[in-house]
């Protein structure tokens, strides 16, 4: 008899890729992720939100323009609480937590038995259960979305699925090399709440209620703007109520319903509250002073720009989106509410001052929407098998899929290496042309020394990072 626990061939295989790729984790931290480990380190080891060893260990280019050449904290990086502004969200910590406090555990104990690992936050161990924590989240944010993605379309079409948004997106990056970062945790976060969303729409009683509005404010915790995910639930509401309406039946319920989702979202999320009330002396002062251009969005550039563009630099996305109209006619309201999330998410970050993520790989803000990028490629590789015979249409989605992966494994390998600039708009010429005559060359080599002197070879890229910088213009575009 099939167990609960029992994995299919395909959850198995997915289970082994993820195996298999965590030798490419990378245990560092870095720009953003200063900020965002910063809140663990501090308060697993100093009891404190003091972040000044954080800000002085950092990597050069996040020091610039908040330290001296020193190494001591400018002082207008203090806020006025006399705390440093640290205006990263505190999700990513509370999902670390787990990982860190074993490590901080094992540590205390090899040293009880004579060991000498320093108990800083930045020794080996924490770093790497950092760096694998990230990684879990990043794959279990795959998992959940291949599951949710099998109860639409034939378990094939979602594992191809999962692989191309895996391996053709900005996931990879932000899973393996920037671990430091949020965007694993927050595409977790999400997919976990899309996931419970959906597994309990038709019957959902206040206890399920109070779990997807806690999910939900984690959801809020570890990046702001997947607040717009919340939407699912008053869409819902919305459709819910024209129903009962046509049938005169009361809306109570589902009114009650709301209010308890949103309680819940908001308790959940008095942690970041607390955490802005130290940092900035107001619950609601979340530390960020960028510029928001409501009424005129860059959208066209979010997606399409050589400035780090959704779907220029991550083209299985289109197919994605695409998927995402298809997959009406499996369930019109999951499809519907999709493309709502999507778009009124696209508009948010084509307001933001920063809409090109800065030094991003692709729309980095994007990855967020993992789950519902899985569910829609599902989607799409189904309707070509049912527009092909399946064997045409396996070895096409097949072979389309291994190409954009390809193509997007290479351009993270330029990215990652400064082949195209991290900053600013590429030449899609040049990137060809090093996705052709460059990378094949250089690649191997590259990755044994990856593997070999990871170090060494973070510092070479840290200085190339640096150099572009302070020099104000991306090297390479021509």
């Amino acid at each position: 008899m099939k167990t609960v626990f029992a994995f299919t061939k395909y959850e198995k295989l997915l289970i082994l890729i993820f195996a298999l790729t965590l030798l490419l984790s990378n245990p560092w931290v870095r720009g953003d992720g200063v900020g965002y480990y910063a809140f663990v380190r501090s308060l697993l080891i100093e009891h404190r939100l003091d972040f000044t060893k954080d800000w002085s260990r950092a990597n050069e280019s996040f020091r610039l323009g908040r330290t001296d050449p020193s190494g001591q904290v400018l002082r207008q990086e203090y806020t006025s609480t006399g705390h440093l502004n640290n205006h990263f969200s505190v999700g990513p910590a509370i999902l670390w937590s787990p990982f860190l406090v074993t490590a901080d555990l094992g540590v205390l104990a090899f040293d009880k038995l004579g060991g000498h690992i320093p108990r800083d936050g930045y020794s080996r161990p924490y770093l790497t259960a950092m760096a694998f924590g990230t990684a879990v989240y990043g794959f279990l944010a795959l998992f959940i979305s291949f599951r949710l993605a099998r109860d639409y379309v034939p378990e094939e079409w979602a594992f191809l699925a999962a692989l191309g948004i895996w391996f053709g997106s900005s996931l990879p990056v932000y899973m393996y090399f920037n671990t430091s970062w949020a965007h694993a945790h927050s595409a977790f976060a999400v997919a976990l709440f899309v996931w419970y969303w959906a597994r309990t729409r038709n019957a959902r009683g206040w206890k399920q209620n109070l779990v997807l509005g806690a999910i939900g404010g984690l959801m809020v915790d570890v990046y702001y703007l997947n607040a717009v995910v919340l939407l699912l639930a008053p869409l819902e509401l919305i459709t819910r109520y024209w129903e009962k309406k046509a049938e005169e039946r009361s809306v109570g319920p589902l009114i009650a319903g709301n209010i308890l989702i949103a309680t819940a979202a908001f308790t959940v999320f008095v942690p970041t509250l607390i955490a802005k009330k130290i940092l900035y002396g107001s619950f609601f002062n979340l530390g960020y002073t960028e510029r928001w251009f409501w009424r005129s969005p860059a959208l066209l550039k979010a997606c399409f720009s050589a400035d780090h563009g959704l779907f220029s630099w991550t083209p299985i996305l289109i197919l994605a989106l695409a998927g995402l109209v298809l997959l009406y006619k499996h369930d019109p309201e999951f499809a519907i509410y999709s493309v709502v999330v999507f778009a009124v998410y696209l508009y948010a970050v084509g307001c933001y001052q920063d809409w090109d993520g800065l030094s991003s790989f692709g729309g980095r803000f994007f990855v967020s929407l993992t789950v519902f990028f899985v569910a829609g490629l599902a989607a799409f590789f189904e309707s070509v098998a049912n527009v092909w015979r399946r064997r045409s249409a396996a070895i096409l989605v097949t072979s389309a899929t291994a190409a954009l992966v390809l193509w997007n494994l290479g351009l993270i390998f330029q990215w990652g290496t400064h082949l195209i600039p991290a900053r600013g708009p590429i030449s899609w010429r040049a990137a060809a042309h090093n996705q052709i005559a460059v990378v094949p060359v250089v690649a191997v080599s590259t990755l044994r020394v990856y593997f070999t002197h990871r170090g060494k070879l973070m510092d070479e890229i840290e200085q190339q990072d640096v150099r572009q910088i302070k020099s104000g213009s991306p090297a390479g575009v021509e």
